[in-house]
């Protein structure tokens, strides 16, 4: 099947009375596409959020985490506290753990919003995130009668299965059958995945993509899904409308909290 993506309308900036600034926490990547990507992504939703929008990284790039927060610190001592925008589709090791810890240990005061896709078994995916995966299947122009979701992998139970809920919110909104592959951590891998969609009745199989960037297990996850018979890979999602609109709602849900 060949779905069109629905023009979906810009994002506006909140109507607010004092907006915080913003740091866009990401992993971070031996691969210079992943943090350029989030740059192009912080400066996005920098069009919409009144305050200053900054791309900072746990890990491999610059700047830190830490030293973002203390440079907005610095600049804004009489301004509202920071939000940390968590750039992270679920909240597993980095969400519930490494970046709790890093931002605990800067000492700087800050609110943290939820991370982008579910948090907890049984949330519901937010529609927009399902739309700006949609957005990149459809980009492929391929007909197709499955898919599956290609996503990085976590050996946490309750983060994989908010990724299998976003699978299952993809399979309902496309019409098609739908299974979670994974790079790393837990199976099924990318072919792993293709196969069970096949043996579902699917004889044309695309993969889109949970991922914010691209890098290595990116690039894993859609060699495995190609090797077993995926007509096409979806992008990541990277700075897709309808993901910059999610954020933007994200934010200004806890700004105004």
């Amino acid at each position: 099947m060949t779905i069109t993506t629905p023009r979906v309308a810009a994002a506006r900036p909140p109507d607010i009375a004092v907006a915080a600034p913003v740091v866009l926490a990401a992993h971070g990547s031996r691969d210079p596409r992943s943090a350029a990507t989030m740059v192009r992504l912080a400066d996005r939703v920098g069009e919409y959020w009144p305050a200053p929008v900054t791309a900072a990284f746990l890990d491999f790039d610059a700047p830190s985490i830490p030293d973002a927060l203390r440079v907005l610190r610095s600049e804004g001592d009489a301004g509202p506290d920071p939000v940390v925008m968590p750039a992270l589709l679920t909240r597993a090791y980095h969400g519930r753990v490494d970046l709790p810890a890093v931002i605990r240990a800067t000492g700087v005061p800050l609110r943290t919003a939820p991370v982008i896709g579910p948090s907890a078994p049984g949330e519901t995916p937010d529609p927009r995130l399902v739309a700006a995966l949609r957005r990149r299947v459809s980009e492929l122009d391929i007909p197709y009668d499955g898919l599956v979701l290609l996503a990085a992998g976590t050996s946490h139970p309750d983060a994989r299965s908010t990724v299998d809920a976003v699978a299952a919110a993809l399979s309902i909104e496309l019409d098609v059958a739908c299974v979670a592959g994974y790079a790393s951590a837990s199976p099924p891998t990318g072919a792993g995945a293709v196969r069970a969609v096949r043996a579902l009745g699917a004889t044309r199989i695309l993969a889109a993509s949970y991922f914010l960037a691209p890098g290595r297990l990116y690039e894993a996850a859609a060699a495995s899904a190609r090797d077993a018979g995926a007509l096409g890979v979806a992008e990541p999602l990277g700075t897709a409308e309808e993901l910059v609109e999610l954020i933007v709602a994200r934010i200004a849900a806890v700004n105004a909290g």
